[in-house]
């Protein structure tokens, strides 16, 4: 019977001795392996049973998870992310004193063995015999490789990783399987290799490129001997021998491997002398990871990019599969963003917008025809740190993408797409109507898409001044935006008519849901993001034909594959001329309507002021043929406050307006974005006018909305309703009396 200890346990050596027997015998047994009757002093692989497993592909060449270049249209990098900082390199691109270091101080036999190193087991059981334990032991390093690629596959998952180190003959003898195989398929060179380039060093760094640029700021090609004798050091215990966290250990542990390079005749011991005599000069370079990273505020866009890759089919069937994809990087993606718009976003959103305002600003550029996403810029900085005012919630976008899950209301950025409508159903820019200050239109005389009513109330509609009243066409009921002249278009135009425009141009393609066929939509009641509305008025600007903004133009592995990435589907929203005509007619609102802080004097450009109930959004969107540009301003925290009697970027407010804020915004990214280059003019059209269009508004202190003057807001009831004169048949009934409809966003 077997001696035991006290405490009824085998000794060292006799558990040694199991170990080896057991391994050694169940590795025979289950794997089919032979020992080699003489000549050598590892296993081979010959002999093997019939039906012995293939080698797995992944340990021939395992997919090591690297970092992943994000690079703007430029070519620049806008930022690294990964899982694991890694670069993959080839063995000739590591230093010759580097791969003698490993070998040296991790298996110096490492070319005289096979998978299995006898010699080594046997001396690890007498020096453990001799302890009493486990003092050292006996892995090859093509097991260590081995091991390394379990673990590498396990991820992040503890109960995967656990597995893959568990200390049970189980796994050993699998391990052993596999590295006797990997030996005769691969090689010593490749092994090598692959084991520099799989290994942690420590700090972040996966593989020995990561590592040398980790601690000394320089390629592993260029690694002298001291620090290549440090690095091997490393892999034995990556915590305890860190020498950014203790120097003095670390060189000790370097000093070992050095002698030990010179004991098996790797250098000479003059040479590993001199290097032992020699200070660890470390040039350490801090990791820089994640979208937190990007230059020009780009954090935002960096982040649309990544949700892009975990979200859209085209990356994998399954959010599994995407993940996977991510998760691995070497990722070489370039994406559509223009570093000159770019800084030029982030410039406006922050010229206006203070980081810690009670609200924020949101600026997307969208380029028209290809639905490239040119920049996102943010006032507030992306990050998590809340008490440096730092978010990840992308304004720009809907929740999938990181950002708002109801979007905002659009107020009367939505008008255009109203006259779009009209238009379309063959009504002309000439159309007038003359109103008051205030109309009740029945809820009924709105026809939804299913031919049913929209309602059966009365709904109240009113202008943004007591002053605006009088006759419109199409032209100066943009230019002034008003409420009561877009409520009775769209009752000619048709309700479902406007749904299915709103629909063309892209609006529910962000947030999700389904448009809600209600008669306020014309004034803006409907939710988007500042994305969305971009590409809504690049619509314009593309002469009627909208694109689906993309991000991505093209996706590289680290094995030089290219990716197949999602691509702009443009389809017709309109005719040509019912664009170029809508073009002309904002032309109006930057040259002399509400929007004229933002108007660029230069070029043609265009655009739509926009606020909504109680000042909680406030919108300028507007675009030159080759670029199109969306702000919004609003509290992005909790419940939305009114921006009335305000102080934003330390300039007092007494009510937010769409061209008192947004609109110098506005101003303010399209000239960065535009600088030197051409901007090509808006086709040219004849917009028909109204016989006699009429514009009573009364320059009052006060009350014109984009003048930014003090004065209390009016509402919709505010004084007595003015008279109303209508053309027959435009309203088709009088309704009766009820509950008021909600104007929805209805402000300039």
């Amino acid at each position: 019977m077997a001696k035991k200890r006290s405490g009824g346990g085998l000794t060292g050596t006799q558990q040694a001795a199991k170990f080896l027997g057991v391994s050694v015998l169940s590795g025979a047994v289950l794997a089919g392996i032979a020992l080699p009757a003489a000549g050598a002093l590892g296993l081979a692989a010959k002999g093997t049973v019939e039906g012995f497993d293939e080698i797995p592909s992944n340990l021939k060449t395992p997919p090591l998870s690297q970092r992943t270049t994000i690079l703007d249209s430029e070519g620049g990098t806008l930022a690294t992310v990964y899982s694991r900082d890694r670069k993959v390199v080839p063995l000739e691109k590591i230093s010759p004193y580097m791969q003698k270091a490993i070998v040296a101080i991790e298996d110096s036999r490492f070319y005289e063995h096979g998978a299995i190193d006898l010699k080594g087991v046997l001396r690890a059981i007498n020096r453990n015999a001799q302890s009493g334990g486990v003092a050292q032991g006996a892995s090859t390093l093509t097991q260590q490789y081995v091991k390394n690629v379990f673990v590498e596959e396990a991820g992040d998952d503890p109960e995967k990783v656990a597995q893959a180190t568990q200390q049970t003959i189980g796994r050993k003898v699998r391990e052993l399987k596999y590295a006797i195989q990997v030996e005769e398929e691969l090689g010593k060179k490749k092994i090598l290799e692959n084991y520099l380039n799989i290994t942690f060093f420590g700090q972040q760094a996966y593989g020995i490129e990561a590592a040398a640029q980790r601690y000394f700021s320089k390629p592993a090609a260029d690694l002298k001997l001291e620090e290549a004798a440090m690095m091997a050091g490393l892999v034995q215990s990556p915590s305890r021998y860190d020498p950014i966290n203790d120097l003095q250990e670390a060189t000790k542990r370097r000093n070992v491997v050095l002698q030990r390079m010179a004991d098996v005749k790797d250098v000479s011991q003059a040479e590993a002398d001199k290097a032992k005599a020699a200070p660890i000069k470390l040039k350490v370079k801090t990791p820089k990871n994640g979208c937190i990273t990007a230059v020009d505020g780009a954090g935002f866009f960096c982040d649309y990019v990544r949700k892009t890759i975990l979200n859209d089919p085209v990356f994998g069937k399954t959010v599994e599969e995407r993940q996977k994809l991510w998760n691995l990087g070497g990722l070489t993606v370039r994406t559509t963003l223009d570093p000159r718009a770019q800084e030029a976003a982030n410039e406006a959103a922050v010229a206006h917008v203070n980081e810690d305002d009670p609200v924020a600003a949101s600026v997307v550029q969208v380029q028209p025809g290809s639905g490239k996403i040119l920049s996102m810029g943010q006032s507030r900085p992306y990050g998590l740190d809340q008490k440096a005012h730092q978010t990840t919630l992308n304004l720009a976008v809907g929740s999938k993408m990181g950002g708002t899950t109801y979007g905002f209301q659009v107020g009367s950025t939505f008008k255009p797409i109203t006259a779009a409508a009209a238009l379309e159903k063959g009504l002309s820019p000439a159309q007038s109507f003359s109103s008051g200050y205030e109309i009740t239109v029945p809820e009924n005389s709105y026809t939804r898409c299913d031919g049913k009513p929209a309602g059966y109330a009365d709904w109240k509609v009113g202008n943004e001044l007591k002053s605006e009243t009088g006759t419109w066409d199409m032209t100066s009921a943009l230019g002034k935006s008003i409420n009561t002249y877009f409520a009775k278009l769209e009752q000619m135009a048709g309700l479902c008519e406007t749904v299915q425009m709103a629909k063309n141009v892209g609006y529910e393609r962000e947030l999700g849901k389904k448009i809600k066929e209600s008669p306020s939509i014309t004034l803006g009641s409907i939710e988007a993001t500042p994305l969305d509305m971009a590409a809504v008025y690049a619509t314009f600007a593309n002469r009627g034909t909208y694109c689906t903004p993309i991000a991505i133009e093209s996706i590289k592995t680290a094995n030089g594959e290219q990716l197949k990435v999602p691509q702009t589907e443009c389809s017709r929203a309109m005719s040509e001329r019912t664009a170029d005509t809508v073009n002309q007619m904002l032309k109006g609102v930057v040259e002399d309507g509400t929007g004229t802080k933002a108007g660029l004097s230069d070029r043609d450009n265009a655009g739509k002021t926009g606020t909504t109930n109680d000042r909680k959004d406030a919108w300028f969107v507007g675009y030159t043929p080759n670029l199109s540009t969306a702000v919004w301003v609003g509290d992005d925290v909790g419940e939305k406050q009114s921006m009335f009697r305000i102080t934003i970027g330390g300039q007092y407010y007494p009510k937010v307006c769409g061209g008192c804020l947004p609109g110098p915004i506005w101003k303010i990214a399209m000239r960065g974005a535009l600088d030197a280059s051409e901007t090509p003019p808006f086709a040219p059209i004849s917009v028909p006018r109204g016989e006699k269009p009429e514009d009573k508004e009364k320059d009052k202190p006060g009350q014109p909305d984009d003048d930014n003057k003090p004065g209390k807001p009016n509402k919709p009831g505010d004084g007595d309703i003015p008279e109303i004169t209508l053309p027959p048949g435009i309203i088709g009934g009088t309704g009766t009396g009820g509950r008021g409809g909600g104007n929805g966003g209805n402000g300039p």
